[in-house]
């Protein structure tokens, strides 16, 4: 652990795919006595879960899109973020930039990249994401949460380090915990989420599915679904004609008790679901929402499935009866769950936030920050030359 205090800004989207590793990371150097900053746009700013400490500041975020009447209000928009950024590195003085995707983090690493201040980049997805595919050869370092990212140019590779996803602290503290008891006769506990684009096709399968499974196991179940509030009484009614308990909701903000209890998990494939799943090791049905850029959601499930912590199940396949046979595969034996949930929590990367912090710490300093600004002005001499 560092016993020289730094100061650290952290870039991210205004999502909670972007931002919770971002507060984890915050949180790791805070404790360990550096100061951290946080750039991001007016939703992040307001996202629950934000360290007490951290200083936001919102900075223009603007979108490049396929309409090219919006590309300069757009470009204009990311300038004036930089310019913003730039005025912060002035007087806060970073020993590094640590960027987590998502368009409100691109003004602050071109700023950083502008300015030679020590950068980093951290994709979440098994795929690198549309802004740190932009930064990437520009940034000093480039943190992944898996061993193969697709679209991550190979002649990358010398700066490339794996550590995962950072998660939040009270789930990654269900880790060391065994695995709910179950018996052949006790309650499954069964873990429905989706987020607000991908709830509702759950809250159309999931009731139906479940009822299919046979009496001997759909008895035994009780399900906590986080549905939006249009479907939640929709849903009441279908579980309620079945028979199968369960509690409804559109928000849980003990998601992480929840999750201890979970026996199963069936729900969406973001970063920071595959993430939690891993480090608490729950197996899992996962769907990946079709519409997620680049369909890094289905690339996100390739490492658990592969090892058998979880199974795949693609939207235009995911029907009642699929439903039935895969949580059937999976949950009519207990032994068999529990050697998912094993498997799953072999993929995880508990040590996330700290590896990350690791990283940064051992470049960021003054010394390592001198040499790679003097590296990189002998490359920018080297450039003019040519030129």
């Amino acid at each position: 652990m560092s016993t020289v205090s730094r100061h650290y800004v952290l870039a991210a989207g205004g999502t909670g795919g972007h931002l919770i590793p971002a507060f984890a990371l915050a949180a790791e150097l805070e404790a360990r006595g550096h100061h951290v900053a946080l750039i991001t746009d007016a939703r992040g700013a307001k996202l629950p879960g934000k360290p007490p400490s951290l200083v936001s500041h919102v900075l223009p975020a603007g979108r490049i899109g396929k309409n090219p009447l919006q590309w300069p209000r757009g470009i204009g928009a990311i300038l004036e973020g930089r310019r913003m950024a730039l005025r912060l590195f002035e007087s806060f003085q970073p020993s590094a930039v640590i960027g987590f995707g998502g368009y409100p983090a691109l003004p602050a690493l071109w700023a950083a990249t502008s300015a030679r201040v020590p950068s980093v980049i951290h994709e979440q997805n098994a795929v690198l994401g549309r802004v740190n595919r932009f930064l990437a050869g520009r940034v000093d370092v480039i943190a992944t949460s898996y061993h193969e990212v697709h679209k991550l140019p190979e002649k990358y590779a010398g700066k490339v380090h794996v550590v995962g996803n950072p998660v939040r602290a009270e789930v990654l503290a269900l880790r060391d915990r065994p695995f709910p008891a179950l018996g052949a006769d006790s309650l499954l506990r069964v873990l429905v989420t989706g987020g607000s684009q991908g709830a509702g096709v759950l809250s159309q399968v999931v009731p139906d599915g479940l009822a299919m499974l046979p009496p001997a196991l759909r008895n035994r179940l009780q399900v906590t679904q986080q549905c939006r509030p249009e479907d939640i009484e929709a849903v009441r009614d279908r579980y309620s004609s079945h028979d199968i308990p369960a509690e409804l909701g559109t928000y849980f903000e003990d998601m992480a008790s929840r999750l201890a209890d979970a026996h199963l998990f069936i729900g969406r494939a973001g970063a920071s679901t595959i993430a939690e799943l891993t480090d608490v090791g729950r197996p899992a049905i996962l769907v990946p929402l079709p519409i997620a850029t680049d369909d890094h959601q289905f690339y996100n499930t390739a490492e658990v499935c592969a090892v058998g912590g979880a199974r795949m199940i693609r939207q235009d396949r995911f029907t009642p009866v699929e439903l039935a046979k895969q949580v059937q595969a999976i949950a009519m034996n207990p032994e068999t769950l529990s050697t998912a949930a094993h498997a799953a929590w072999n993929c995880g990367y508990p040590n996330a936030a700290r590896d990350l912090a690791d990283l940064i710490e051992g470049f960021g300093g003054k010394l390592m920050m001198d040499v790679i600004q003097v590296a990189r002005s002998i490359a920018a001499q080297g450039q003019e030359q040519v030129a």
